[in-house]
Formats: structure tokens, C-alpha cells, sequence
């Protein structure tokens, strides 16, 4: 790889940070990269719900493509937006170290989430963050919103919303503020949450896994196993969170019904990151997750 490699992703302000760290990254490799910005479904399409126009991967599709085509060598991802299943013939070669896993609040009033009032109007687009907010406080009036950051913010503060729920990784990456850092044990992030991925083709990967950060990397793994496991993407109420202990990898996972009435979480550890999600993954359908995740509460 001694040429000058095209880094894709997205050519928001905060997909810039990103590909700047990516590229800092690949220069203590002295892998020199050049960012080509491409335009995706889920920037083009600023309105409709996730949900409606793709779900997960409406962020990377696009960029993927890119990839498969030739017109760019390597792409860097939010790894929370990778779909379970990625494109034949490329490989996700390599995470950077993760960022804050939690998710963070922001309100107009600078309240927290335990003191925001009954019928306070919370924007989200995440289902897993509607979830667990409702399941903390069911008297929340949880609504859909789209955009990057400070769109959401913007919108709060033009008073469409009294308070966003937004990945705390983003926020601090753009110099926000946040009113609130949610505690994970009440708001468990998604798969990926505050992860970045390099994703190559796969006759690239052993050349780009030199930047993979291993901690990283194998708890990422476990969550996505999961994530497969459950046949599920980012628009069911599904959290997990992995980690390192003692020489072995160790994964929370937590899903909830749509309405955050109903919980079921668990914990695994072992020492192969794709059999401790797909345990976890089982393990919560056969405890009720496979019905739960069929309806709505009451």
C-alpha cells in the first residue's frame, strides 16, 4: 500500500472528525489517506423516519457501495450505524479506540432526566433510547427526530422538542455540551455505540487491521453477535455493551418492548467474542425476548 489510499464516509461535520482520526490513525502506520465525502440515503433524506427508509446501514450503504466499486479504498464508520451483516468481499479490518459508550441528554431547561416534568416531548430516533427513557419514565412523550447533532439541538432550542437524547461520543467530538451523561446501567448503549470502524476489502484487511485497537475490537465483536443472534437492527429496543475482564470478554445485553414496560437483560463471559453474543443473543429470545419483541405494551 504505498499509494495514497481514498478514505470514504460521510461529509457531515461530525463524519469529518471522524475521518480525521482515522487518518491520524493510519499516518502512525504510514498509511497516508486522502477523505472522499459521499452522500448517503440517511443525508439526502433529512425527514422520514429511519425506520421508513431503511433502518440500520441507511448511513453506510451508500458508502459501502463506494467501496465494492473501486471508487474508494477504505471507509470509516460509526460502528453503531454497520448493519449485522456487511457486503461480500469486504471485512471491517479494524476499530479505533472507543470513545464515551453513553448516551447523553440535552434539554432546553438543563434538566436531567429523573427531574424532567410529566408530557415532557424527549426527540429521538432510536427506539432503544425511547425505551429505556419510557421505562425510567413512563410519563415522557417520546418524539421522532431527525438530523445530525446540532440539528437536533437547534430544533430543541427553536422549542420543537424540550430535550434530545444523542450519543455523548458525538457530542463531545463537536465541543457540545450535554445536560446530562446517562448512567449505563439506566441507559445501555447500542451495539458500537462510540466506536469507529475501518471497513476495507478483504484482500486490504490485514494490512489495515495493524490499526485495530484489540480491547476495542473484541468487545464491538460480541455486541454485534448479539445483534445477529437476535436477527435484529437498530429499530428494535436492543442494548449491549462489551469489555475485557481477566482475559476474557464480557457482554451485557438488555431488550426491552417498544413501550419500556418489559426488560430482559443478562451478562455472559468467555473467551471467543462471537460465541459470548451469540449466547447472549439466544439466551435473551429464549427468555421471553422472542415475544417481546412481537408487540407492543399495553
Amino acid at each position: 500500500m504505498s499509494r495514497k489510499l481514498r478514505l470514504g464516509g460521510r461529509g457531515s461535520a461530525l463524519s469529518m472528525i471522524q475521518a480525521a482520526l482515522a487518518t491520524e490513525a493510519l499516518a502512525a502506520l504510514e498509511i497516508e489517506v486522502e477523505f472522499v465525502p459521499i452522500r448517503t440515503l440517511g443525508d439526502s433524506d433529512g425527514t422520514s423516519s429511519l425506520r421508513v427508509i431503511g433502518g440500520q446501514g441507511v448511513f453506510v450503504r451508500a458508502v459501502e457501495q463506494a467501496l465494492i466499486e473501486g471508487d474508494i479504498d477504505l471507509a470509516v464508520h460509526s460502528a453503531k450505524d454497520v448493519p449485522p451483516v456487511i457486503a461480500e468481499g469486504t471485512a471491517l479490518a479494524a476499530y479505533l479506540p472507543r470513545a464515551d459508550v453513553r448516551d447523553a441528554l440535552v434539554s432546553r431547561d438543563g434538566l436531567t432526566l429523573a427531574e424532567l416534568p410529566a408530557d415532557t416531548r424527549v426527540g429521538t430516533g432510536s427506539r432503544r433510547r425511547a425505551a429505556q427513557a419510557l421505562h425510567l419514565n413512563p410519563e415522557l412523550e417520546i418524539a421522532d427526530i431527525r438530523g445530525n447533532v446540532d440539528t437536533r439541538i437547534a430544533k430543541m432550542q427553536r422549542g420543537e422538542y424540550d430535550a434530545v437524547i444523542v450519543a455523548a461520543a458525538a457530542l463531545q467530538r463537536l465541543g457540545r455540551a450535554a445536560s446530562e451523561l446517562l448512567p449505563i446501567d439506566l441507559m445501555m448503549p447500542s451495539p458500537g455505540q462510540g466506536a469507529l470502524v475501518l471497513q476495507s476489502r478483504v484482500e486490504d484487511e490485514e494490512e489495515i487491521n495493524r490499526a485495530d485497537h484489540r480491547p476495542t475490537s473484541l468487545a464491538v465483536t460480541a455486541e454485534r453477535a448479539m445483534l445477529r443472534a437476535l436477527g435484529a437492527g437498530c429499530s428494535l429496543p436492543l442494548a449491549a455493551l462489551g469489555g475485557v475482564r481477566g482475559g476474557e470478554v464480557v457482554l451485557a445485553g438488555r431488550l426491552l418492548s417498544m413501550g419500556g414496560q418489559r426488560r430482559i437483560e443478562l451478562q455472559r463471559a468467555g473467551p471467543d467474542p462471537e460465541a459470548v453474543g451469540r449466547e447472549v443473543g439466544e439466551t435473551l429470545l429464549e427468555r421471553g425476548g422472542a415475544a417481546l419483541m412481537q408487540r407492543e405494551d399495553p
